[in-house]
This record gives C-alpha cells, structure tokens and sequence, in this order.
C-alpha cells in the first residue's frame, strides 16, 4: 500500500489555489484539455471514446461510481502542475516538511530492552534535503520501501538521534505504518 506517495499526493492538494472540477462534464473536459484528445481520456479511464464526448456535451452526467473515482483521481492528479511545483520546491529548497506519522520503530538492540520495536506517534520537522530526496525518488518512480527508507532515514537522524548529538550507531526501522502525514 503506497502510504507515503499518497501522503505526499495529499499535500501537494492542501496548496491548490482553485478547487478541481465538481461536475463530471467538468472534469472530462479538463482532462481532454491535459491530454488533448477524446481518444486519450478514453484509454486512461477505460471508457469509450464516444461516452467521453457524451461527458464533454453534459448529455451523461452522473457517472457510476468506479468510473467517478478514476475520474476525480485522474483529475487531482493533474491539477494545478505549477502550484504543486512551486511548493515542492519551496520545501525542498527552504522550509522543509513535515511528517507526522503513527507506525512502529523498532531499533538493533537485544530482546526485552527498550529498544525493542512499538507503536509511537511522531510529528516531527524534517529539512529541506530530506524533501528534497523524498520529491527526486518519487518523481524517479521509487518503490514505495525506497520512500519509506528516506523518511525513516531522516526521522532517525532528526528525531531519535537529535542531529547526532545522542544514539550514535542507532539503526531505526520504520513499519507497520498505521497513518503517515506529510505537510510542506
């Protein structure tokens, strides 16, 4: 389950200036305006080529639920491109983000010490070159252990090592991930 793609997805959404279409025509129309034909909208929704022009011409307006939620998802996922670049950058270059999670951490350590792994509830401020490489594996394509890595990485530098002012050597596992949040 690709948690923290889609937290990262989610807040991309909390910077949208404009909120994204609500009507189905709406959101047909947009995504025919991304992808610049009614052949194209068709082959991403699995929908025929003339239901989409049907869409465009508001002659269908309530779509069945499966295709409505492909709709809404292939929508938010294009909107706004210059918004959502803005902000990753500023993160990436400045101000950081966010994470706010609820998972297991779990260090190396014997059985039966603290150390062992349990459930704990983080928030914490993670710089900008952790976003930075957070944004440059995701538009890479990274697996989404690859994104868990990163940011297990920079909770464990941040968080559990204080900067590297306590715990050196300290190797933290991040799983079993019950919520993750990112804000930037």
């Amino acid at each position: 389950m690709p948690e923290i793609s889609d937290s990262l997805e989610r807040a991309d959404e909390q910077h949208f200036t404009r909120p994204i279409p609500k009507s189905a025509g709406a959101q047909v129309r947009f995504l025919v305006k991304q992808l610049k034909s009614t052949k194209a909208v068709a082959d991403l929704l699995a929908i025929s080529r003339r239901t989409v022009e049907r869409y465009v011409k508001d002659q269908i307006k309530q779509p069945k639920p499966a295709l409505a939620s492909r709709l809404v998802t292939e929508v938010r996922r294009r909107w706004q491109p210059l918004v959502r670049k803005r902000a990753r950058a500023k993160a990436a270059k400045t101000t950081g983000l966010v994470i706010e999670t609820r998972a297991r951490f779990g260090f190396s350590a014997a059985p039966g010490t603290t150390d062992d792994g349990r459930m704990r509830r983080i928030t914490q401020h993670l710089p900008a070159d952790y976003a930075e490489r957070l944004f440059a594996a995701q538009a890479a394509g990274a697996a989404e252990s690859q994104l868990r890595r990163i940011a297990a990485e920079g909770l464990q530098e941040i968080y559990f090592k204080d900067h590297g002012a306590r715990a050196q050597g300290l190797l933290v596992e991040f799983t079993d991930i019950d919520y993750v949040d990112f804000t930037f």
